[in-house]
């Protein structure tokens, strides 16, 4: 069986983008880093972006796309990305090869599947992701107001998970952002704090999670420790044995192989 090749090269409201791969197919999901950047942290881990097969891309937002015109331009990799999503994207003077799917839908990228489904943030129509390959589930899900039914069904069965823990309440509470933005963040369509993330890993974790990675910390309303302790704390009580990473803001994770 293959080797599945993970490194989130990024995730915070800075940038987010994830490598996924193995010896055949080689994705980015997300491209919130400039292409310097994503260049730069693909060579770090022993990859070409030459090599690279696909991006996808969960929603607008410009910390998920904002270097993906550049990378475009230079890759001439096909992007996909959900219908409704499409318009909404920016594309400058670069021709894309955009391919549509429909959230919740399977997109087949070489030997790997990737399940998209639909989760609750202010975006256009913005998806998690699942990627399959020989039987082994990576989940991505990042960027969700809260957890509904549907998602916890999506994430059943998956060996690694990348879950959002984007903020302590009340670190957020006397934080500098003006009310109106904490009120969107606390809110049904905003993201998920540690609070929120320890209860679904509480609840709903599945058993089969091998290695749990935190992300999306903000940098202003949260600290990667205090994230730590509020899931390791739900990790403790559930019994379970996953292996705890916190992916810090602005900076690459280690190489994670399933």
């Amino acid at each position: 069986m293959s080797t599945l090749k993970i490194c989130i090269l990024a995730s915070s409201s800075s940038g987010n983008c994830t490598f996924v791969g193995n010896g055949r197919t080689r994705i980015l999901i997300d491209a919130g880093l400039s292409r310097k950047q994503t260049f730069e942290r693909l060579a770090a881990i022993g990859e070409s972006p030459d090599a690279l097969d696909a991006i996808v891309v969960t929603h607008e937002h410009s910390d998920h796309v904002a270097g993906l015109p550049a990378l475009i331009k230079k890759l001439k990799i096909p992007v996909y990305l959900s219908r409704l999503m499409a318009p909404a994207i920016d594309w400058g003077d670069c021709p894309a090869r955009v391919e549509t799917f429909q959230a919740g839908s399977r997109i087949t990228i070489g030997d790997m599947h990737v399940d998209t489904f639909t989760i609750p943030h202010d975006a256009a129509d913005p998806v998690g992701v699942c990627v399959e390959l020989g039987g082994v589930r990576a989940g991505f899900v990042t960027d969700l107001g809260y957890v509904p039914d549907s998602i916890k069904m999506h994430l059943r069965g998956v060996e690694f998970l990348l879950l959002e823990s984007n903020h302590d309440l009340e670190m957020l509470k006397v934080g500098p952002y003006p009310w109106a933005v904490k009120q969107r963040v606390m809110g049904r369509k905003g993201h998920l704090s540690n609070d929120v993330a320890s209860e679904f890993i509480l609840e709903d974790l599945d058993g089969s999670v091998k290695t749990l990675v935190l992300g999306h910390l903000s940098e202003y309303n949260n600290h990667p420790e205090i994230a730590r302790l509020a899931a390791n704390q739900a990790l403790g009580r559930r019994g379970l044995g996953a292996r705890l990473v916190v992916a810090e803001p602005r900076r690459q994770t280690e190489i994670f192989e399933l």
